[in-house]
């Protein structure tokens, strides 16, 4: 199976999408579709070996929307689309064995030229642009429904204006009215036909019903017939609905900033080695081991392995980590991040689709298109609410008119009213908006979410599961305490053990000289290894043991009074180091695989919240409650083989939990699959874990506290958004059929009360981004960081 993302354009109305959705499962080979109308985007997984890419962009303009092909970063352009593939210039075709990427503004002008069909949008236009088409359309109905208006019979007698060249007073309304409505509202007729021949009802088949009707009846009363006319009406109504749609579509636009910030974050030029020179090229074209160049202030176009000189790599951008990042010979740098100080050289390994920010940008691409539990019903009823619109609004007229007597002018208004106060797309969008920002501010700070429905599920989770190791703690030995004997100094301490140790490659010993730091290490002669005990060496003239309480013992070393000291630290589970000089104990080192800075805060968070915390570790049952205690965890998961730890997943499962589980995604993975949601955590660059439902990108346990948080702020605000949209609905309908007459609303107030709930809707969506979140920074983005240099510049 394989799965793309693809861009589907211009979605005007939510429920549109479903249309699509339809037309394309009924495709051979396709098994899942996902159409996301927040973003103009969706996730098609598909076989190929049964059908193919062009294949099913051909049915999504068959459907009446524009297909670019698959959406990736720019410059980092993963070429699985043939028409993309086709358009690679000739250079390129002689690297394609190497490079599986092409630049993405190079697609072939026939293929966009193929995509400009019967849109009332220009082609190829992005949500952005779409708004600025909106606007346009909104300025152009307003200035000729102002004079419309102000024409007609209902406006105002002291500015009532007078059909000019002599015109009867409906041809120059007529006139005025097809200016206001036809070109402003022709989106909404080719939306409106795409949407029935899709086998779906949406927004704009009530705004073509409303505002065609009384267009309509207005022509026909104009040449055919003596009736009342509505041209001032309809005109004033369509001029509300496109102010809406404005700015819902600004709104819908700003909620995919944090895509779009993704997919713009890669350099568009690398400078490489070749032929022994350095030369500048676009960052689509480099190669897997190419020799990049990296100087101050550069962003690193692609993922790689330093090989020359030292730097200090922002990596926030990708992976939320604040603070810069060191990098050495043999490091991993990660294209998009931004090099800090110093020049270096490094190797390039990854590159095009297979680059961490291409991975990061599907994931998060495929997690926004996806469909939260809520949505599947919200759509349903999205399509109801249109069909009961229409039902409603005929069941009005034939009530006012046709039984209770009222004029076919008011019977009309109120008919027209129905249609257009309906708002399906307040459900339509009421989730989606919510998980496009949610997925987006969690990508901003290393939280990836694989689908909406882990967004969903985080919110219910009862109990965590903590892989100990590397989870909960740092992975390797550390020196955790170092005890002196009275008269010594723990920096002699060290010394003494740093001289001894040097050279050695064992844990311990590199725990020790990790600690020792910069202290000076003095020369050593005649070391010796003391199998299975320590070591002995000569420091200075001194003879020197280094070891455990079994090689004191056989020495002969006096103890110094810290036996106390050395039960204690022992007992706490660490392993204790014994340093003598000259017969005599000078201090003791405590190792262990040191607990991370943010452990238990992240633990005592948790609970706050009202979730239990478990941690399973290998160690003895001892060993583990004392770690446990430290940290506050309650319950403990001790003696666990490897091969075990989705039992004990299961085990708490059974007791009717709903678990969480979080581990290194790889030797965790079944326990990763078996939990309602598995966190893989430090995934650095390796985002696409098939095992986890959400990747932590550092390897900070707080950022599931941040994941916690994100997830509940998110469904908070998807159940706000479906209360509304439903309350508004239940609301609506009454008042505008004329149920509380004589208490009315006018058409142009159900335009803007309609819009206005959409607007809402994707505005109280969007605040999410500046909630104050429990480990998440909120999505804000100075202008400093805006205009950091992204290109290469020589020297």
């Amino acid at each position: 199976m394989k799965t793309s993302i693809i861009e589907v354009g211009f979605i005007l109305s939510p429920l549109s999408a479903r249309g699509v959705e339809k037309q394309l499962m009924r495709l051979p080979g396709v098994h899942r579709v996902e159409i996301n109308p927040a973003a103009d985007s969706g996730t098609v997984v598909y076989d190929e070996a049964v059908i193919d890419l062009k294949t099913i962009k051909e049915k999504i303009r068959e459907c009446g929307f524009h297909c670019h092909g698959e959406m990736v970063p720019k410059h980092i352009c993963a070429p699985e689309d043939p028409e993309v593939e086709a358009a690679i210039p000739a250079p390129m075709a002689i690297h394609r064995e190497h490079a599986a990427h092409a630049p993405a503004e190079k697609a072939a002008p026939a293929a966009a030229a193929e995509m400009a069909h019967e849109m009332g949008h220009g082609p190829g236009m992005d949500l952005a642009e779409m708004a600025r088409d909106m606007r346009n359309r909104f300025w152009i109905a307003l200035i000729f429904s102002i004079p419309l208006f102000l024409s007609a019979p209902m406006g105002m007698e002291m500015l009532r204006l007078s059909p000019p060249f002599g015109l009867e007073l409906n041809v120059w309304l007529f006139l005025l009215a097809s200016a206001a409505i036809l070109y402003p509202g022709w989106p909404f007729v080719i939306a409106s036909y795409r949407a029935i021949r899709n086998g779906v009802l949406n927004m704009a088949v009530l705004v073509v019903l409303s505002v065609g009707t009384g267009y309509l009846f207005s022509v026909g009363a104009t040449f055919f017939f003596d009736g009342a006319q509505f041209y001032e009406a309809a005109s004033v109504l369509l001029v509300f609905i496109l102010l809406g749609h404005w700015l819902e579509m600004r709104a819908r636009a700003g909620a995919s900033d944090a895509i779009r910030k993704l997919m713009d974050l890669a350099p568009p030029k690398a400078a490489v080695i070749r032929d022994g020179r350095e030369m500048e090229i676009p960052t689509a074209e480099v190669l897997v081991g190419d020799l990049v160049v990296i100087r101050p202030g550069n962003k690193i176009p692609v993922d790689g392995e330093v090989i020359e000189r030292e730097s200090v790599v922002d990596e926030s951008m990708l992976t939320g980590e604040s603070m810069p990042v060191k990098k050495s010979p043999g490091d991993t740098v990660i294209g998009a991040t931004i090099n800090k100080s110093g020049s270096f050289r490094y190797r390039a390994t990854k590159v095009g689709s297979d680059t961490a920010l291409a991975q990061i940008v599907k994931l998060v691409q495929e997690a926004q298109n996806s469909k939260a539990p809520a949505q599947l019903l919200a759509d349903r009823a999205a399509q109801w609410l249109v069909a009961a619109a229409i039902g409603i609004g005929l069941l009005t007229f034939a009530v006012w008119y046709g039984w209770i007597g009222q004029t076919l002018l008011f019977a009309m208004t109120l008919t027209i009213t129905v249609f257009v106060i309906a708002c399906p797309d307040a459900l339509g969008l009421a989730t989606p908006m919510a998980v496009m920002v949610g997925t987006g501010l969690g990508a901003m700070n290393g939280i990836l979410f694989k689908n909406a429905a882990a967004l969903e599920e985080a919110t219910k989770l009862e109990v965590i599961i903590f892989d100990k190791t590397g989870t909960l703690t740092m992975g390797q030995p550390e020196v955790v305490e170092v005890v002196s004997a009275p008269g010594r100094t723990a920096d002699e301490v060290l010394a003494l053990a740093a001289a001894v140790e040097q050279g050695s490659d064992h844990p311990l010993a590199q725990a020790i000289l990790r600690r020792a730091g910069g202290i000076e290490k003095r020369s050593v002669k005649g070391f010796t290894n003391i199998e299975g005990k320590g070591a002995r060496a000569e420091v200075a003239g001194r003879t020197v043991f280094l070891g455990n309480r079994r090689l004191m013992d056989e020495e002969k070393i006096v103890l110094s009074g810290l036996e106390e000291a050395a039960d204690r630290i022992q007992g706490a589970g660490k392993t204790v180091v014994h340093v003598a000089e000259e017969g005599r104990l000078v201090g003791l080192i405590a190792i262990a695989d040191a607990p991370r800075p943010t452990a238990a805060e992240t633990v005592k968070r948790l609970r706050e919240r009202g979730v239990q915390v478990a941690m399973l570790t290998g160690d003895n049952r001892g060993t583990a409650e004392r770690i446990a205690s430290t940290l506050g965890i309650e319950i403990v998961l001790a003696d666990v083989l490897p091969g075990q730890k989705a039992d004990k997943v299961k085990e708490l499962q059974s007791q009717g939990k709903r678990v969480g589980m979080v581990g290194d995604g790889i030797n965790d993975a079944p326990a990763l699959t078996q939990a309602d949601v598995g966190f893989a955590i430090g995934a650095g660059t390796d985002v696409a874990m098939e095992s986890a439902d959400v990747v932590l990108m550092k390897s900070d346990p707080y950022d599931v506290v941040g994941a916690i948080e994100l997830s509940r702020a998110t469904l908070r605000k998807m159940r706000q958004n479906l209360f509304w949209a439903v309350a508004y609905n239940v609301i609506a309908f009454p008042l505008a059929a004329g149920v509380f007459y004589p208490i009315t609303i006018s058409p142009e107030v159900a335009a803007l009360s309609m819009s206005g709930s959409t607007v809402l809707v994707a505005i109280n969506a969007m605040l999410l981004r500046w909630t104050r979140l429990e480990g998440v920074r909120k999505s804000v983005r100075t202008k400093q960081e805006a205009d950091r240099p992204s290109g290469h510049t020589h020297r």
